[in-house]
């Protein structure tokens, strides 16, 4: 699959997920994600793994779960260049869409369905009404 946001082909998992995890627990405080929601999101089953990760806040992740945390790291920002307002950005994956890529559902409920594709869809959907490629 082709990704809107590649990560580096010699990305060190070991240095790259302490600073992912910090980034994912400050937007999901943002987006006020529940503990369910973080873990479909991260991709991660294991509630032990997901507090140990939150306590902590670094970890070793696999290329997946920072895969994932790459493309809400891209939706986020992508948020606050459409829509500057702070609170505006980050209450949008929470409104129904009439877009066909949502079927008149929230960004978050699709992202909510555990596949990394989906994430994939809103970032691509995102950078498409920034006018980038999609």
């Amino acid at each position: 699959m082709g990704t809107a946001q590649t990560l580096p082909r010699k990305l060190n998992p070991k240095t790259a997920s302490g600073p992912a995890l910090r980034a994912f627990f400050r937007l999901a405080d943002r987006w006020g994600l529940d503990v369910e929601q973080q873990m479909l999101l991260l991709g991660v089953a294991a509630r032990s793994t997901f507090f140990k990760w939150k306590k902590d806040q670094d970890g070793h992740l696999s290329m997946d779960t920072l895969e994932r945390i790459s493309y809400l790291l891209g939706i986020f920002k992508s948020l606050h260049i459409l829509l500057p307002d702070k609170d505006a950005a980050d209450a949008w994956i929470k409104k129904s869409n009439t877009s066909s890529v949502f079927g008149g559902k929230s960004a978050l409920d699709r992202m909510l369905s555990g596949h990394v594709s989906d994430l994939y869809v809103v970032r691509q959907y995102l950078d498409a009404q920034r006018g980038g490629w999609g």
